[in-house]
């Protein structure tokens, strides 16, 4: 059993959009003081931390401060360089781990992980030229969805071929920008499917009922808990989240993305080393959300209970939606949380909302 980190210890968070927001309220609820990196003043974690660190992530200055000033360093988003996260562990403990950034920044490397622990995921292929996507859309009869390895979120950095004919590819590596892609195949798939899962650092593992996530232009739109899923399948998503951690040694909240296939198999889409937009739900309907399982996991508290005590839809606010605020709050049973942004921007995450449908089962 490891020692927790005492009240009024200081958490230094790297990023500061609203799931950086998020973590400092939860910290500030167990008694802990946050210090935000990130470039942009008045951005929506530091507006509730306790101070802001003004530097990009990779500044050697400040990344010395963050580690001078904190005990314990974790992150809000997965492109967080993985040098700065080695640079700040050889003088304060990093959780996750940098080892979970460098397997998921990249997608062919995600892929291969996974598919070294036995865990399935679409078939796929490198491609770093004009002639490799040839290939692999041969190998994949004209149809695939070719990506960015790295970088790239919300649906950016991608282009989809449906049947694509010979010559197509012709020029689309440098179109992608000339930076190393990845061809993966098409999967037929009745729904997608997330699980948030967490493990401390005395290595004990929870996790919380997957949610099933409907997506709209590269988005998500919305979680809805429980999942239309067999119970034998939530058990094997469930597993396979458990089975990622510990390869990774991993310490804190993990958000795992799956497709249920018809006969109700699983594969992994990707993975995110940190909180996750499904996961935003476990704050109105579980009494442990996942920003407060991700504190409690990386100061060394016990892993609070995962049990929800009702079903629930999480719906996200993007762009113009925050305009439904107001009719949104005279709704019973429903928890808005907005981010603090001062401007609404098409695709932009202004907040969400998680109306409680009924007590669980």
């Amino acid at each position: 059993m490891t020692t927790p980190l005492p009240a009024g210890s200081t958490i230094g968070i790297i990023g500061g959009g609203q799931l950086g927001r998020m973590l400092a309220m939860a910290a500030a609820r167990l008694g802990y003081r946050t210090i935000v990196l990130e470039p942009q003043p008045d951005c929506p974690a530091a507006q509730v931390a306790n101070d802001q660190i003004v530097a990009t992530y990779d500044d050697a200055i400040a990344l010395r401060e963050l580690a001078r000033v904190c005990d314990v360093v974790t992150y809000e988003f997965e492109n967080v360089p993985v040098t700065a996260a080695q640079v700040l562990a050889e003088t304060v403990s990093v959780f996750p781990p940098a080892r979970a950034l460098d397997v998921s920044q990249d997608r062919l490397a995600e892929k291969t992980f996974l598919n070294g622990i036995g865990i399935g995921t679409a078939d796929f292929r490198a491609v770093d030229d004009d002639e490799d996507l040839h290939a692999a859309l041969r190998d994949f009869h004209g149809v695939g969805v070719l990506k960015t390895r790295r970088m790239g979120y919300d649906g950016k950095g991608q282009r989809v071929f449906r049947n694509a004919m010979p010559g197509e590819a012709s020029g689309v590596f440098t179109a992608m920008g000339g930076v190393p892609l990845i061809l993966e195949s098409f999967v037929s798939f009745d729904r997608e499917i997330s699980v948030i899962a967490a493990r401390g650092t005395d290595g004990a593992l929870s996790a919380y009922d997957p949610a099933e996530n409907l997506h709209r232009s590269g988005i998500l739109h919305s979680s809805t808990v429980p999942a239309v899923v067999a119970a034998s399948t939530a058990a094997a998503a469930k597993d396979a989240a458990f089975s990622i951690l510990e390869a990774l040694d991993y310490v804190g909240v993990i958000g795992v993305e799956f497709f249920v296939l018809a006969d109700g198999s699983l594969l992994v889409n990707e993975i995110a080393p940190r909180v996750h937009n499904s996961g935003h739900w476990t704050e109105a309907a579980c009494a442990i959300s996942q920003f407060e399982q991700h504190v409690r996991a990386v100061v060394g508290l016990p892993l609070g209970s995962t049990m929800r005590h009702s079903d629930c839809v999480m719906e996200n606010l993007i762009g113009d939606d925050v305009q439904r605020v107001e009719q949104l709050a005279g709704e019973p049973n429903l928890m808005l949380h907005l981010y603090g942004k001062a401007e609404a921007r098409p695709g932009r995450k202004m907040g969400h909302f998680t109306r409680l449908i009924r007590m669980a089962r």
